[in-house]
């Protein structure tokens, strides 16, 4: 009379219709799946995931809009399906048959693997059939083609008819009910929206005929191997314009890193070759958007802008007009407060809530945001952003979290711009010696050299506020989608072109010219040789008696640029950074949708990423302005001046650590702080694995000439506030 065992299955009622125009109907309504692959995978316990590390990744799904998961490339543990049906996650459930590299041998159509194959995709079904979560069967993952599928197709419905059948392997497409494809750009992706000839695989093409009429999946893309993402909202926009592209899949969800510790006791995550294994795959299973301990990288955040499911239009954003759109396809937004921020160079100035608002599934309405135009200030910008929380607490998030949100620029027409009379600036003197030329004004001393054509010394109050020369950087410490092909095959190295790591070293000043214009400002005008270069490299330093120092570049490359910028160390004690520009997190020139312009503050310490195999990291876009400082609040200030904006990062390590480093325990922490003011650097890129894929208009081309400028100065706390002193552009200098 005693129990023994009982067992219990939750179910669930769904219907699933693949639509004539290719769409994919859940419950009558089209769905775009917003999915990552997710291996099993946890940092200390290998495949035997822990049940609490299961609820930890559905928790990031629904918290960064994740809707939809392949279970990469194998059937998961029975409670992660449990997971998916209670917290609201579609999955693509896929058979564990992959034969990769003897995919042209095995299974094909050997009889002898027959029996196999078929035990695999009808053990899967037979015990996952019952949950409503899986939307789709999948036949596994690169086995090749051949008859055994489609006797797997046949097994899979005798038992479950009422779900589709997905492979991505299907190159003919004849066995899956889906197109899919790995790895396709935002391009060619397109193609197959307006049912043209669409390539298939790398190296196949298939015609409309082939393809109408089924749903285009992307069962893998955006391979987001370390600092990668890039360009990610173009597939979205694609997703979005055509009925029968359904989605996809982000390879992938987590680093499979393994927690390790070196001999001198730092902690590191481990890769292929770290337990003498031999052959292995080096960081090639390091690419997800969080890290092995579900930390986020920083792709990660712009997968929750890109995948949100509210967007905010502007109608007439002078008068506060806007419309919203709801992109839930079942739940209205009465579950959502909604709050917005109005902010003058980056400092909130009104705020206010838009109350008992509610917009049905897919509806559109446009809305006044109640902003009252403010006492317009020079030289500010005004932004409004409006963002969507959760009004209640639910099993996934807390109240208050945060699920979408946009932010646009009020071009409010601003007072003119204040100037300065060149008379009332300190005067200033300037000396000449054999090596250098050196400019002395009442509490500051600069010091450019001859032959490096730099500067090489800035001293504010008698001491060095810069620990090395501010130096030209056209480099980057390479990142993993960038040097993958020659992590896995060594001899590949010379796809990896470094003409620009040592183009600042080779660098050679042919002409220095010194222009006085009164005794208050002091132009030096430095021509430079660089390797790769179409013309010089011009460098005029503007110094003003104030203290001000502008700093301006401008070249033309006969080669397509990695980074136009400049790089200097500081002292040590200058760790804290505080920026005006897109933030918090760390963007790239292609991968900043998914962060908003305001004032952000923190220790470099904090504001570096360590991406499990160490490369260029760190680097905010967008940079109004940027100081450097110490517990006391002194230290340098950097601000744009001709608004093309800043890319800056900071290092407690040089850039020859960053590149030399294999792991994160490798990289030390020096007496000096690195420290980068560029224009830009190129993008990430990230559309396919194995190839660097930058789009055109992230690129820095050749033949086009590039300019920046930007003012560098000393801070002390006695200059008040950075917002009401320094936000502004350097103030306008009577015409010379």
């Amino acid at each position: 009379n005693e129990t023994i065992e009982v067992e219990h299955c939750k179910f669930g009622f769904r219907k699933v219709e693949f639509m004539p125009n290719g769409a994919i109907h859940i419950n009558g309504k089209s769905v775009i799946f917003k999915g990552v692959n997710r291996h099993e995978h946890d940092p200390d316990h290998g495949r035997a995931i822990p049940y609490n590390r299961m609820i930890q990744d559905i928790k990031i799904f629904k918290q960064y809009n994740i809707n939809a998961v392949r279970t990469s490339h194998y059937p998961d543990h029975p409670k992660w399906y449990d997971l998916c049906d209670e917290y609201g996650i579609y999955v693509l459930d896929e058979c564990n048959l992959e034969t990769h590299g003897l995919r042209r041998k095995i299974p094909r159509s050997d009889p002898k693997w027959t029996n196999s194959v078929v035990d695999r995709i009808v053990n899967m079904v037979e015990r996952d059939k019952n949950h409503p979560s899986i939307f789709m069967w999948s036949l596994g993952n690169e086995a090749g083609s051949g008859e055994n599928f489609k006797k797997m197709k046949a097994a899979a419905l005798e038992i479950d008819p009422t779900r589709k059948i997905h492979y991505e392997g299907d190159y003919e497409q004849v066995i899956s009910d889906v197109y899919s494809t790995m790895y396709g750009s935002p391009m060619s992706l397109a193609k197959s929206g307006e049912y043209k000839k669409a390539r298939i695989g790398w190296w196949k093409r298939v015609k409309p005929k082939q393809y109408r009429g089924r749903p285009r999946l992307l069962c893998e893309y955006a391979h987001s191997m370390g600092n990668a993402l890039g360009n990610f909202q173009k597939f979205m926009d694609v997703f979005e314009k055509y009925d029968n592209i359904v989605g996809g899949f982000i390879w992938d969800f987590v680093d499979q890193g393994l927690r390790k510790t070196s001999e001198d006791g730092k902690e590191f995550w481990a890769y292929g070759g770290d337990y003498g294994d031999k052959p292995n795959n080096k960081n090639f299973c390091i690419n997800g958007i969080v890290g092995p301990d579900r930390k986020p990288n920083p792709p990660l955040y712009e997968v929750k802008k890109v995948y949100q499911n509210i967007k905010v239009y502007s109608v007439d954003i002078l008068k506060g007009k806007v419309k919203i759109h709801n992109k839930y396809q079942f739940i209205s937004l009465d579950s959502f407060d909604i709050l917005w921020e109005l902010t003058a160079n980056g400092e909130k100035i009104e705020e206010g809530q838009l109350r008992n608002f509610n917009l049905g599934p897919g509806e559109q309405k446009e809305v006044a945001i109640p902003f009252k135009t403010p006492e317009l200030k020079p030289n500010t910008e005004y932004h409004l952003i409006i963002i969507f929380i959760l009004s209640k607490d639910t099993i996934w998030a807390k109240k208050g979290h945060i699920v979408a949100w946009d932010q646009f620029k009020v071009p409010f027409k601003t007072q003119a711009e204040q100037k300065i009379k060149i008379s009332t600036l300190p005067s200033i003197e300037i000396f000449e010696s054999n090596d250098k030329i050196s400019v002395l004004g009442e509490m500051f001393k600069v010091s450019i050299g001859k032959v490096s054509g730099v500067l090489e010394s800035f001293t504010y109050k008698g001491k060095e506020i810069i620990s090395s020369p501010i130096v030209h950087n056209f480099w980057r410490a390479p990142i993993d989608n960038q040097i993958l092909p020659v992590l896995l095959v060594p001899s590949l190295k010379h796809i990896i072109r470094k003409n620009w790591r040592s183009a600042g070293k080779k660098k050679k000043v042919k002409n220095i010219s010194i222009e006085e214009f009164g005794t208050q400002i002091i132009q030096i005008h430095v021509q430079s040789k660089i390797p790769k270069g179409k013309k010089y490299l011009n460098t005029t330093y503007t110094v003003y008696g104030n203290g001000d120092i502008l700093i301006e570049n401008s070249f033309i490359p006969k080669k397509n640029m990695i980074r136009f910028g400049m790089q200097m160390s500081i002292p040590k004690e200058f760790n804290t950074m505080m920026w005006f520009g897109k933030g918090p997190h760390e963007t790239m020139y292609d991968r900043k949708s998914g962060a908003a312009v305001g004032i952000y503050t923190g220790f470099v310490e904090e504001l570096i990423h360590n991406y499990v195999r160490p490369q260029e990291n760190g680097n905010r876009t967008d940079v109004r302005w940027v100081a450097m400082t110490d517990k006391n609040d002194n230290g340098l200030f950097v601000s744009d001046v001709g608004d093309t904006f800043l890319s800056v990062s900071a290092w407690p390590y040089t850039m020859d650590d960053l590149e030399n480093a294999k792991h994160i325990h490798e990289l030390p922490r020096r007496e000096k702080i690195t420290f980068n003011i560029d224009y830009k650097q190129q993008g990430v890129g990230g559309d396919r694995f194995g190839f660097f894929d930058v789009h055109d208009e992230f690129k820095l081309k050749k033949n086009r000439q590039y300019r920046y400028c930007f003012r560098i100065k000393p801070y002390n706390k006695e200059m008040g506030e950075f917002n009401s002193i320094f936000i502004n552009k350097s103030p306008k200098i009577e015409e010379l």
